[in-house]
């Protein structure tokens, strides 16, 4: 009887264990969600020069459910094209400034809202504009201003929409 009941303990813990894993498998995640994981990847990859690949593993814990497919894949186009990024960004500091002086989190921040305005047709610029001044809200001290001037003049050069 207790080699029975062993066995029961033992069905049940690995049935919990699955429909955990089912439920960690179905979780959705927001665009806005999303974004936030790319952005604390970005910020992440500014402290270490490793690879996406890497930061996916070693964030993954990090978040229910795991990286978000959607942000590994904007972070990827992000590093794939970070000089030209911050080259744009650059350009819209005031005179005397480099990238050096932006927190790294706004300059995160930036990056990937300057790449979802220039790359990612799905996203309006108004989207991408509000969407990081929120980040900066959140992970910033008073720099949300800061990076809604830099977008807003970047995308009334561009006329994107």
């Amino acid at each position: 009887m207790s080699e029975e009941i062993n066995v029961t303990a033992q069905n049940a813990e690995e049935e919990t264990a699955q429909e955990t894993e089912n439920n960690v498998a179905q979780i959705k995640l927001t665009r806005s969600e999303q974004r936030e994981q790319a952005f604390m990847l970005l910020f992440s990859n500014s402290f270490t020069n490793t690879s996406v690949d890497n930061m996916v593993q070693d964030s993954s814990e990090l978040f229910m459910g795991g990286v978000s497919p959607v942000a590994q894949a904007e972070v990827e186009g992000i590093i794939s094209v970070k000089s030209e990024l911050d080259e744009i960004i650059s350009g819209y500091l005031k005179r005397g400034w480099t990238l050096s002086r932006i927190s790294k989190p706004s300059l995160a921040i930036l990056e990937l809202a300057v790449y979802e305005i220039k790359y990612l047709e799905n996203v309006p610029a108004s989207v991408a504009i509000n969407e990081a001044v929120e980040l900066a809200k959140k992970y910033t001290i008073g720099e949300s201003g800061f990076v809604n001037g830099i977008l807003g003049s970047f995308v009334r050069d561009n006329g994107e929409k």
